[in-house]
This record gives C-alpha cells, sequence and structure tokens, in this order.
C-alpha cells in the first residue's frame, strides 16, 4: 500500500507536469497543498466519482481557482470521468482542464473559481443551502440531507473584500457543516505577503463566530486529521490554518513566488523529482499510487448506503420524497406555467397603475406558494425592493427551515451565495438591492452568466427617476453594462403585466441567469390584446400601431413606455403614422427569429428613436446611426423625479423632436 506521502506526491508530479508541459500556469499551490488533499479526499471526502452529480456528496471548492491542477489531479486519481489525457492538455482550447476550474467542464467541478474571494462565498451559498434545505426536508429518523462543504482558499482569497462580508454572514448563521482550509504560505504573486496583509486571520474569523484551528501543520497528516475531526464536531462553520510551504518539493523555489504563477522549467522538474523520490516519467502514475487514490467503490458504497435510507425516507414520508427529488432535479410544478399564464391574464385584465417594484412584490405572492423552492432575499433593502412577500420566513442560526434570507449591506456576498445556491441545487434563488448597487456585485452577477446557472438578480430604483437621492444613487450606465453581458437575460418591464411576465421567464430559463428592472415610481397599465400580451415573452413587441404603414418607429423600457405613447399620440395628431415597440428584454428580442424580428421592426422604417432614462449609446444598434435617442450622457442630479425629468429632456416634446428629426 503506497504511503501517504506517495499519494500526496502524485498530485506534485501531476501538476508539475502538467504546467510545464503548458509553459503556464500555477504549481506552488496544488505542490503545497497536497497534503491536505489527500487526507481530506482519501480520510473524509463523501462522494461518488461514478456520479458526480449525486445529492447528498459532499462539496468541495478550489476557492484558489488559480491553483487548478490541484482539482485536475484529484479528480483524475479518484476515479472521476477525466482521463490523463485531459491534464496532458491542461490550460489547452476545448480542454477539460482549463487555466480556472471551469463548472461544466471536468465533472467533479462544482463552480468556477479564479476571481477570487468568490469561491468561498460560492462554498458558503452551498452550506446554506445544505442547512435550509436539511430543515426543509429531514424528519425525524431520517437526514436524508446531510453533508459538509469544504473549500481551500488562499491568501487572496481572505485578501479581498467579499470573504469579509461572506464569513461574517456564514457566523451569524451558524454553517457547522462548512470547513475551509486556509493555505496560510505566506507568499503571493508580489512574493511575501508580511508586507502587505498582516491581519491577524484567526481572531478576525473568531469575531465572526468561527471555529477556528491555528497552526495546523499542513505537512502532516495527523495534524491536519485532527484539525478537520475537530471542526466536525462544532456546529459553527470552521477555518483551518494550515501552515503549509508554497511549491514544496521544489528545491531552488519552494517557498518563493517564483513558483507561484509561472512553470519551474525543465531542469528544477528533474529535481523535484529526485527531492520528492517519483522516478516515474511525466503523466506516468504507477498502478499502485491509482489504486491507493481510487474512490469509485468506496463513493458506491456510500451512495448505496444514502439509497437505502433515502428507501426508507421514501416509504415513511412519500410526498416529502418526491418533493425533494424534483426540486434537486431542477424542475418547476407541474402546473406552474399554467397558473402563471392566468395570473399574467389577471394582471392585463385589472390594469392596475403602479410602480413595477410592487407589482414585482405582487408577482412573489402568486408566484411563491407556487415554488417552495424559492430563497429569496435582499440586502438591506427589503422594504424598499419589496422582496418579501407574503409567505416569507426568515432563516436564522437556530431555525433554517425559512426561505428568506436577510444579507445585510452585503451585495457582492449575497450575488456570490445566490451562486452557490444555485448550484447546490434544491432552490431558485433570488436577490435584490438597488441597481446602483449591482456596480458592487457586479463580477459575481457575470460568474452566474459564465456558469449558465439560474440566479435571479432584482433591481429596483432604476433610473434618475428615483429622483432626490441624486447621482450617486442614480443608475445611468448600469443597464447597459447587463445588457452586454453574454448569457444574462436583462428586464426592464413597462407595467405589472410586463413584470409578471419577466419573472414567470426567469423562473423558468434554467440555463442562465436573469436581471429583473424595476421601478420606484408608479407606471400606467398598458392596453393590449391576448396576442400581445403572449409576445412580451419575446422580448419585443408592438404595443401600440398607426391605421397606415408606419413612418417612425419608437422603441422604449419601462417608465419611459408611457412618454412614447404619448409622444405616438401628439404625433397622430400632426397626421404622423407612428409605432410604439416596448422593449423589455433585448437579449431575449435579439434570439428571435429573423421574421419576427422584422415584423417588430421592418428593415424599411429607418426614422427610429428610442426613449430611455439611462445611458443612450447602447441604443444605436436598434435605431441605426442614423436614428436618434432620448437618453442619458452624463450622470444626474438631485431633485424630484418629475424636475429630473423634464430638466434631462424626457418630455413628450423632446420625443416628438427626435422623431421629426428622424423623419428629415
Amino acid at each position: 500500500m503506497p504511503s501517504r506521502s506517495d499519494l500526496a506526491n502524485a498530485i506534485r508530479a501531476l501538476s508539475m507536469d502538467a504546467v510545464q508541459q503548458a509553459n503556464s500556469g500555477h504549481p506552488g499551490a496544488p505542490m503545497g497543498m497536497a497534503d491536505i488533499a489527500e487526507v481530506l479526499w482519501n480520510d473524509y471526502l463523501k462522494h461518488s466519482p461514478a456520479n458526480p452529480q449525486w445529492p447528498d456528496r459532499d462539496r468541495f471548492v478550489l476557492s484558489n481557482g488559480h491553483g487548478s491542477m490541484l482539482i485536475y489531479s484529484l479528480l483524475h486519481l479518484s476515479g472521476y470521468d477525466l482521463p490523463i489525457e485531459e491534464l496532458k492538455c491542461f490550460r489547452q482550447l476545448h480542454s477539460k482542464t482549463p487555466g480556472h476550474p471551469e463548472y461544466g467542464y471536468a465533472p467533479g467541478v462544482e463552480t468556477t473559481t479564479g476571481p477570487l474571494g468568490q469561491g468561498i462565498t460560492n462554498a458558503i451559498g452551498m452550506a446554506t443551502a445544505e442547512k435550509v434545505l436539511a430543515a426543509q426536508f429531514n424528519r425525524p429518523g431520517h437526514d436524508i440531507v446531510d453533508h459538509y462543504t469544504y473549500t481551500f482558499v488562499g491568501d487572496g482569497c481572505l485578501m479581498e473584500g467579499i470573504s469579509h462580508e461572506a464569513c461574517s454572514l456564514a457566523g451569524t448563521l451558524g454553517l457547522g457543516k462548512l470547513i475551509a482550509f486556509y493555505d496560510d504560505n505566506g507568499i503571493s504573486i508580489d512574493g511575501e505577503v508580511e508586507g502587505w496583509f498582516t491581519d491577524d486571520t484567526p481572531k478576525r474569523f473568531e469575531s465572526y463566530g468561527w471555529h477556528v484551528v491555528s497552526k495546523v501543520d499542513g505537512h502532516d497528516p495527523e495534524a491536519i486529521k485532527s484539525a478537520i475531526e475537530a471542526a466536525r464536531a462544532s456546529d459553527r462553520p470552521s477555518l483551518l490554518c494550515c501552515q503549509t510551504i508554497i511549491g514544496k518539493g521544489s528545491p531552488n523555489k519552494q517557498g518563493k513566488e517564483d513558483c507561484h504563477g509561472a512553470a519551474l522549467g525543465v531542469d528544477e522538474v528533474a529535481l523535484v523529482r529526485e527531492t520528492i523520490g517519483w522516478p516515474h516519467a511525466p503523466f506516468e502514475v504507477p498502478d499502485e499510487i491509482y489504486a491507493g487514490w481510487n474512490g469509485r467503490a468506496k463513493g458506491q458504497q456510500n451512495e448505496d448506503f444514502w439509497k437505502t435510507r433515502f428507501s426508507a425516507y421514501q416509504a415513511e414520508h412519500p410526498e416529502l420524497a418526491a418533493e425533494l427529488h424534483r426540486r434537486m432535479s431542477g424542475q418547476l410544478p407541474a402546473d406552474f406555467n399554467q397558473q402563471a399564464n392566468a395570473y399574467i391574464a389577471q394582471c392585463q385584465q385589472q390594469g392596475a397603475t403602479i410602480a413595477s417594484r410592487k407589482a414585482s412584490q405582487n408577482s412573489l405572492n402568486v408566484y411563491g406558494p407556487l415554488l417552495p423552492e424559492f430563497l429569496g432575499g435582499s440586502a438591506d433593502l427589503a422594504g424598499s425592493n419589496l422582496t418579501i412577500w407574503s409567505g416569507s420566513k426568515g432563516i436564522s442560526a437556530d431555525d433554517a427551515s425559512g426561505n428568506y434570507l436577510y444579507y445585510g449591506v452585503r451585495e457582492f456576498a449575497m450575488s456570490a451565495m445566490m451562486n452557490g445556491i444555485a448550484l447546490h441545487g434544491g432552490f431558485i434563488p433570488y436577490g435584490a438591492t438597488f441597481l446602483m448597487f449591482m456596480e458592487y456585485a457586479r463580477n459575481a452577477v457575470r460568474m452566474a452568466a459564465l456558469m449558465k446557472i439560474r440566479s435571479i438578480f432584482v433591481y429596483t430604483h432604476d433610473s434618475i427617476g428615483l429622483g432626490e437621492d441624486g447621482p450617486t444613487h442614480q443608475p445611468v450606465e448600469q443597464v447597459t453594462a447587463l445588457r452586454a453581458t453574454p448569457n444574462l437575460s436583462t428586464w426592464r418591464p413597462c407595467d405589472a403585466v410586463e413584470s409578471a411576465v419577466s419573472w414567470k421567464c426567469a423562473i423558468e430559463r434554467q440555463q442562465g441567469p436573469s436581471a429583473l428592472i424595476f421601478s420606484r415610481q408608479n407606471l400606467q397599465h398598458q392596453a393590449r390584446t391576448e396576442q400581445q400580451v403572449a409576445n412580451i415573452a419575446r422580448g419585443a413587441y408592438v404595443l401600440s400601431d398607426c391605421d397606415g404603414e408606419a413612418e417612425a418607429i419608437i422603441m422604449a423600457t419601462g417608465s419611459e413606455v408611457q412618454l412614447a405613447m404619448d409622444a405616438q399620440a401628439a404625433l397622430a395628431g400632426q397626421g404622423k403614422n407612428v409605432r410604439v415597440v416596448s422593449m423589455p428584454c433585448t437579449d431575449i428580442f435579439d434570439a428571435q427569429d429573423a421574421g419576427y424580428k422584422e415584423s417588430v421592426l421592418p428593415s424599411n422604417v429607418l426614422a427610429r428613436v428610442a426613449v430611455e432614462a439611462l445611458h443612450r449609446d447602447f441604443w444605436y444598434k436598434y435605431v441605426g446611426l442614423d436614428g436618434r435617442i432620448v437618453g442619458m450622457e452624463t450622470f444626474g442630479e438631485s431633485a424630484p423625479a418629475a424636475d429630473l425629468m423634464k430638466h434631462f429632456g424626457f418630455t413628450v416634446e423632446a420625443v416628438v423632436d427626435a422623431v421629426e428629426e428622424a423623419l428629415g
């Protein structure tokens, strides 16, 4: 039987060989954390390499994702479908082993990591999901949801501000099945971190309410095991501060920044082989090492044992078992589509003139009871975002059976935790803040889009129309950034009907996130036919047509749709035929077939005007270079909303003038 050091050295060898072959990558972290990984994966991690999606598996997140060869080595050695050829293609086009772990590429990679601090925050989201799901589904004698979330973090993760936001909340929520291993090697890209990172990390985490084990020898298996045992016995999240040597085994580069982000070099790789006693050729792993690592048999035993327990649970609680299966498979209730369509039709019939943030809350009050998988929240703005609905119940350390998280003023952590919750499964997370403060969380929104996961980001106070709070709170360029993000559906509805449709589309969209953008001010209801209501889900549609052939088109979103309608009426009084197009979701409209797009925006109508109280430049793709845009090109001001709209030219007269200019 191979020794622990032999098993750990397999990680070191594969990691340095892959980085050397690619001549790109980070060998230091995998070589330094190999001993910790060996103990965790062989002695504690509950997983099934033959079935990476087994619901009750432990989750493992490599937050310091630059050390990606660590997780690729672990997955390959323990029996996942990641052959040695993929390791040889590390960082190459179309391989399953990209430079940072990417969700959806290699089996067993639970989340995309790379932007430091987000991995541990995803892990906190996963641990939150586990705790809430267990509270909702476990019954006496049936702990059917019972798994840990383990995460490796580096100095960079802890320097990033998001780690404070998220780890603070993790302590408050009492996430006892979250265990973080801090790779305390004292080195980052610029050298020894004591020049710029002198925090007392153990005391910091103790202040959050974490269980902390300090000064764990990260190269002593028994010390590592002792720390893990103590963490698993705690009812608080745990931080194990593991003192390691970056690049361990490299005689000339270990303990230095030289091995952090560059290949060791051919000569140094040869010296490592001598130093650690690894005489095998590059990418060659002896059979006995594979046998010592293989986790397939143990994983199958764990999975079979869980299936036996689940069968007993199913016999005693058949409805709960069926519901858990539905939720973990990501499927919506069978009647959701029908019920949602009925509500949308009711909204059209009622014709309420309300703020779209209130229309959003009304939608939640209808959709919420249909969707027990809803897990909502707000970054300390619930009363303004209106994300609490009649069935919302707060989650706490003592009672996690609810469906609503009070995230506090933590927009970035909220968004990245939502991603972890979505990745865990069993929930549809939504979280809210003011649109302006999406800026704090933008990278987490981007990560949701990159991973194509169903996170729903709710943003209110959507333009200069929020008024007196002034330009610090008035978004101008934010929606352009959201619309430019690949695979993110961005909605800005104009009334209660479009708001209900936007929620329905976001809920039903399983292959990517959505941003729902709502107003503070009241929005007037728009009259529609049944077909027009159906066309809202196509992203853009003809809201109001003219009697004859259109001479010009006015397109608008959100609060400016009514302005477009008023301008159309004024132009009709002048004998001009003008069409109004509402475009609540431009990316969905862009994905429609050419025939539909032509029916909405006929190519022969060149006189086009876009109206939106946000940055104007986005709209040239629809109006053309000869079109006109009534929009913002400066920041806002502090004043009542009506005064601001007049000051910045969002008036019927300005829109009429723009149409007349476009007509020549």
